[in-house]
């Protein structure tokens, strides 16, 4: 079985011209001819078609491409393990650039005014409104909505880097607790709850105990909170919850 040139050239989405190129410069030379002497490609030279558009898609100059498909010690399985390295690299640091961009967007629509490094910065993977759009679909007619949003736009980055710090210190000690085998709905566990709620009201909107134990909900009924959560310590967003439950009830 073999293959035109334009009918090799549709499927791997490149031009007849690349191709002529290709065989110009021995990078792939087609395997025969036809009667009339036009190109047929064969699965060999498909083969080597694919590593070469991999290659390219990963920067690779064409002398390299052709230095390296010519290596007569490397086999074609070194190749795929090559490019699924690069590849997999390449998707890693998109995905970070992603998430950083996100960070920026997040922190420009709550009117943080920082320069972009100061979000990233102050923010990191644990931004606290990296939910925000969700908040507001759901909560965006609330007094506190607007209230935390009006915080947010005043707040400078020492201010942020100090909520961010209060934040992770009462994670620690939640950990500690969780480590220790304390229960939930144990006296420290239930005043480092109540601590928590104070940050929260102190930090960005008022938070009454029956709010407190709803926004703790979704630490367990959402999988992206308890992800986010259980990246400190696996089960600590369900402690949390049970924690900060155990709290509101104590207040009622």
């Amino acid at each position: 079985m073999s293959w035109t040139v334009g009918r090799v050239a549709a499927s791997a989405g490149i031009t007849v011209r690349t191709l002529h190129h290709y065989d110009q410069i021995g990078l792939l030379v087609p395997s025969g001819r036809s009667h009339a002497g036009h190109r047929r490609y064969e699965d060999r030279d498909l083969d080597r078609l694919q590593q070469i558009l991999f290659y390219r898609e990963l920067g690779f100059p064409l002398d390299q491409v052709a230095a390296l498909l010519d290596d007569p010690g490397t086999d074609p399985r070194e190749h795929l393990r090559r490019q699924h390295a690069l590849l997999t690299d390449r998707i890693e640091r998109l995905q970070r650039m992603a998430a950083a961009v996100e960070t920026a967007m997040e922190a420009r629509k709550m009117g943080i005014n920082l320069t972009p490094e100061e979000r990233f910065e102050v923010f990191g993977e644990h931004d606290p409104e990296q939910y925000a759009e969700e908040v507001e679909q759901r909560w965006g007619d609330t007094e506190a909505y607007r209230e935390s949003q009006r915080r947010a736009a005043s707040y400078t980055k020492a201010d942020w880097q100090r909520i961010q710090a209060e934040a992770e210190e009462l994670n620690r000690r939640f950990i500690a607790l969780l480590d220790a085998g304390t229960a939930p709905d144990s006296t420290e566990a239930m005043d480092l709850a109540e601590e928590h709620r104070r940050w929260m009201d102190r930090s960005h909107y008022t938070c009454s105990h029956e709010m407190h134990a709803c926004v703790a909900e979704m630490y367990v009924t959402d999988e992206r909170f308890t992800r986010n959560i259980d990246k400190a310590r696996p089960g600590l967003a369900r402690f949390q919850r049970d924690a900060i439950a155990a709290n509101s009830a104590r207040h009622r």
